[in-house]
């Protein structure tokens, strides 16, 4: 009953585009690329203001030991 087979999938996909329509599928499509492509640049942007602050941690710490 688990087992979905490629026949199944096929089956699936038919029914998806006879119930959204070929147009509605794209654009949720794009909409969902757009938010992948701003989580990534959002996670990639909190990576490098981390760093940047541990940089300019460690820099002000340097500085107070001399």
């Amino acid at each position: 009953m688990g087992n979905i087979g490629w026949t199944g999938i096929i089956i699936i996909a038919i029914l998806v585009v006879i119930l959204f329509g070929k147009g509605k599928i794209s654009s949720i499509m794009g909409d969902l690329a757009k938010g992948i492509k701003s989580f990534k640049k959002g996670m990639s942007d909190d990576v490098t203001s981390k760093n940047e602050d541990n940089n300019n941690n460690s820099d002000n710490s340097n500085s107070e030991n001399k």
